[in-house]
């Protein structure tokens, strides 16, 4: 369990990383351009560390559904969407945002026993864990003034004021004023 816990942490750090790497990779090339590099990558370093620590045993699907492979399509859709999500809300809000989702989602997959998943009882304690994280986001999201200017913390338009005044296009100045 502990492994298990750990490993999702790591997940989540990474794909927050993640996120923010590819706004910047979209803010200088698009959104399609950045998703064909991310997935196109991605599929580079899969095949590459599947060869190497399971060899042919990667490509043992014959008990695999024709409709799971349609992952890599649903991929094409999170890696736009959030690279979109980070350019209009910044990089803490729409990752929270996500987070919050893929609870609800997951929620509601698992209580259903839907795509093949156990079913699991929607239980009161676990509704609540759901609302608290969801009302966590919210309030995150509306105390996010910087104390004392009434100004925004962080997100796009503070970003691309910083973006201007270093003479950048939007996306690609940091909070100091550097490109990144």
């Amino acid at each position: 369990m502990l492994q298990g816990f750990l490993i999702a942490l790591i997940a989540g750090s990474l794909v927050s990383l993640q996120t923010i790497f590819n706004s910047k990779v979209n803010g200088q090339a698009g959104s399609w351009v950045t998703t064909t590099l991310v997935l196109g990558l991605g599929f580079a370093a899969s095949l590459t560390l599947g060869l190497i620590l399971e060899g042919r045993a990667m490509f043992s699907l014959e008990h695999a559904k024709a409709w799971f492979f349609f992952s890599g399509l649903i991929g094409v859709g999170v890696v736009t969407c959030l690279m979109q999500g980070i350019r209009r809300l910044g990089p803490t809000y729409a990752v929270s945002l996500s987070l919050a989702s893929q609870l609800v989602c997951a929620l509601v997959l698992d209580s259903q026993g839907w795509l093949g998943l156990t079913k699991v009882d929607l239980t009161p304690g676990r509704l609540i864990g759901v609302l608290v994280i969801v009302a966590g986001m919210l309030v995150f999201k509306l105390g996010g003034r910087r104390a004392g200017t009434g100004k925004e913390a962080d997100g796009p338009k503070a970003e691309a004021k910083t973006a201007a005044k270093a003479g950048l296009p939007a996306g690609v100045a940091g909070s100091n004023g550097e490109a990144v």
